[in-house]
Parts: structure tokens; C-alpha cells; sequence
């Protein structure tokens, strides 16, 4: 377990042109992570399907313009020196490995080692229907992604046949920078999520948790599912602020074992400036980062 709780927070509201100078300003302020959200397109009408709101309509638009996220790091890679980057999250079953490991290999090679890979199934059935992949199965696709991504990273032949992917046998290179791996972090609530994240994630991503008994009966889920596949390795636990109104909430995140709490300075879809960000990320950093 990683110990100390760390702070990230996201770029949603900032004009992609002030991407860079708004990165480097929060890794002044202390910020340890920007996360990057995605998804690889959006139906015209979008259906109630969203699992995290009582309306089942996602907190994004059929209008909300998306990007790929490994420009987006890349670009912010070139911006900054220390913070790290992640994707809050990546639908990792719509792509094949070979896809995903090139493209988060080159982010670590360009950042130094700083990125983190945060991935989901996805919620949305009609990305998976507009590429003709099946949505039932994507839970097995993305353990066989897993699996078959850490391999390319750190074997020197890799050849892959099983249910989802047939290839090689192939040689990957360059591999990652991070010489213990890129960290493959695990977004979801269900319990399938929450047992992929314990048995094959270095992390688990939180996400929709209504308050701190129900974080910490998820994430018991998590830990249960670690010991059952013998994992006692490094595991970051990363909670959204939503669960956070008071220093002490912080702290009890904290003693609940969260490592890094991702912050937002408005509602997603609010607009902000360079200095309207500046202010609250001064804010953030004299009030919590430095407190807690």
C-alpha cells in the first residue's frame, strides 16, 4: 500500500489551448495528477444508461467535444516535469493491446515514466456497436487486454492466442521507462469491477460511492479480491472530492485507506480561465494539500 494521501485533479472546463499552462500551474501548487477522461464517440440521442446518476443520463452531452487522451498526455508532458498523468478512464476493451500498449508506452517514454493507465468496460453499448465488438463480453475482453498489454511491455517475445486476440509471436519495443510497469489502475463500482480491480489492477479508480461507509464497503470488495489472487504488492486507491466536504472528511479518506483524492474546482461543464484556475488551485493548496 502506498502511504500519504496524494491530489489530482482534471482539466474539464479549460480550454484546450490553455492546457499547458494551466498543467504547469498545478504542479506548482502541489497537484500530483491531472486525469483525463474519454470516450471515442457519442451517439447523436443519449440513452438514460449511465450507471452513476439517478437519471441514468451522464454528466456530458451528445455535444461534449472529446480528444484522444495520449495526445492530450503528450502534450502536457512536454508542458511539465513532475506531475503524472492518467486517464479517469480509458474503455479499454474497444481497442486491441497492440493499439493500447503503443500508445501508453510512447506517453511514458516522452514523460519520463508519468503515466498512469486508469481504465473501465465502458457504460456505453453503442461505442462497442458502432465498432462491431460485443458489449456482453467486455469485462473478459479487458482482463485478456490486461494481460496481454503487461506482456508486451515486459517480455521479450510475446505471442497471443486466446479468445478475444491472435497474434505474434511479435517483439515489442521500446519498453516502458517505468521499470516496474506502467500502473494499470481499475475504474468501476459493480462487483465484477471491484473484483478486477483487487485481482489484476495496481489500483482501484472509485466512482459514484453516495459516502464513506459505502467507499469503504467497495473497497473491502477490492481488498478481498487482492488477497484471494495473493497480491501484496504497491495498490493506490483513488477517490473522487465528491466524498469530501471538511478537512476531516480528507483525513477520513485517509484512514480508509484512499491515496489520492481527485479534486474539481466546478461542476464538469462550467467554464474556467487560466486565472480563474490559478485561484482555485492556490486555494486548494493552502486549504488542503498542505493541511492534510
Amino acid at each position: 500500500m502506498v502511504y500519504g494521501v496524494k491530489y489530482g485533479t482534471t482539466l474539464l472546463g479549460v480550454s484546450l489551448r490553455d492546457y499547458p499552462q494551466v498543467a504547469s500551474l498545478l504542479e506548482q501548487c502541489g497537484f500530483e495528477s491531472i486525469w483525463l477522461p474519454e470516450h471515442l464517440v457519442f451517439p447523436a440521442s443519449m440513452p438514460a444508461t449511465y450507471p452513476y446518476s439517478e437519471t441514468g443520463l451522464p454528466p456530458v452531452t451528445s455535444d461534449s467535444p472529446t480528444y484522444d487522451p495520449w495526445v492530450l498526455c503528450g502534450y502536457l508532458a512536454a508542458a511539465t516535469e513532475r506531475i503524472r498523468l492518467g486517464t479517469n478512464i480509458y474503455i479499454l476493451p474497444l481497442r486491441h493491446p497492440l493499439q493500447t500498449a503503443r500508445s501508453v508506452v510512447t506517453v511514458d517514454r516522452v514523460s519520463g515514466g508519468r503515466v498512469t493507465l486508469g481504465v473501465g468496460v465502458g457504460w456505453l453499448a453503442e461505442e462497442f456497436e458502432y465498432l462491431g465488438l460485443s458489449f456482453g463480453d467486455r469485462g473478459r475482453r479487458t482482463d485478456a487486454t490486461i494481460t496481454a498489454v503487461r506482456r508486451l511491455w515486459s517480455e521479450e517475445v510475446v505471442e497471443v492466442h486466446d479468445d478475444f486476440f491472435d497474434f505474434g509471436p511479435v517483439k515489442f519495443y521500446p519498453k516502458p521507462l517505468q521499470r516496474t510497469g506502467i500502473p494499470i489502475e481499475i475504474g468501476g463500482s459493480s462487483t465484477p469491477a471491484l473484483r478486477r480491480a483487487g485481482a489484476l489492477g495496481d489500483g482501484w479508480i472509485e466512482v459514484g460511492c453516495r459516502d464513506l461507509a459505502d467507499f469503504e464497503s467497495k473497497l473491502a470488495v477490492v481488498d478481498a479480491a487482492r488477497r484471494e489472487a495473493g497480491r501484496t504488492g504497491p495498490f493506490e486507491v483513488t477517490v473522487s472530492a465528491a466524498l469530501a466536504r471538511t478537512l476531516d472528511d480528507y483525513r477520513r479518506l485517509e484512514d480508509a485507506g484512499a491515496t489520492r483524492v481527485i479534486a474539481m474546482p466546478r461542476a464538469m461543464g462550467a467554464r474556467l480561465s487560466p486565472a480563474e484556475m490559478a485561484d482555485w488551485a492556490n486555494r486548494f493548496s493552502e486549504e488542503v494539500i498542505t493541511r492534510v
